[in-house]
């Protein structure tokens, strides 16, 4: 599509601040210097970068503020003319991880290993009692094998995961998928490694990455 033509995809960003056993989370530099980092290396063609937010890491007493957050790529969809699709990333650290992993699925269940940032550690806990127990599930609309062969190609370290664990992570992709669904809007889960395992350089091109591979799908 042309330069004058509307934009394909809008990409809302988000990470997270500390947590119990992380006290700098790379995301929260990620997308904090998203920005400014795509700007200077040039948006792939029909991509926006929306809205960057980084959240609390915290479950139930975060959720006003998470809510919020999502909202913002609905408000500012629909004060447009604009008809193209909104895409939600939201970019969580796994500590433990040697590579990156696209999340396929988030669960309806919260049991938090350590308490959050706001001091609650549920166990068994449904994160949205409407929705059923806790072995319910919900998937992200977009071909996460598909996104994981493109970034693979790139000469990233990657995986599909079909488990984005049951603490924080998981609480927000949950929460922002059937936010999604209910919108008409698509959401996506993307865990990072520590920045001493994957450096800042080549988590930051990771990132470009991801949006290049958002911006060429077809939706």
């Amino acid at each position: 599509m042309g330069s004058e033509g509307p934009p394909v995809v809008t990409v809302h960003v988000t990470g997270f601040k500390k947590f119990h056993g992380v006290s700098e989370n790379p995301t929260e530099t990620i997308v904090n210097n998203l920005k400014c980092y795509m700007e200077k290396k040039g948006l792939p063609k029909g991509l926006v970068l929306g809205s960057c937010h980084v959240l609390e890491a915290a479950g139930e007493g975060a959720v006003a503020s998470l809510y919020k957050t999502l909202e913002t790529a609905i408000t500012g969809h629909e004060n447009t003319s604009y008809t193209g699709h909104v895409i939600w990333l939201h970019f969580g650290v796994n500590s433990g991880a040697s590579r990156f992993a696209i999340e396929k699925q988030a669960v309806n269940e919260a049991t938090f290993r350590c308490p959050d940032e706001l001091g609650w550690k549920p166990q068994k806990v449904s994160i949205i009692p409407s929705d059923g127990g806790i072995s319910r599930t919900r998937e992200t609309a977009l071909p996460t094998n598909d996104i994981t062969k493109a970034l693979s190609n790139m000469g990233y370290a990657v995986m599909a995961s079909d488990d984005a664990g049951r603490f924080v992570c998981n609480y927000v992709y949950y929460h922002s998928l059937r936010f999604a669904e209910e919108h008409g809007i698509k959401s996506l889960f993307v865990h990072v490694p520590l920045f001493l395992t994957i450096n800042e350089d080549i988590q930051m091109q990771f990132a470009a990455s991801v949006l290049e591979v958002l911006s060429s799908l077809q939706l």
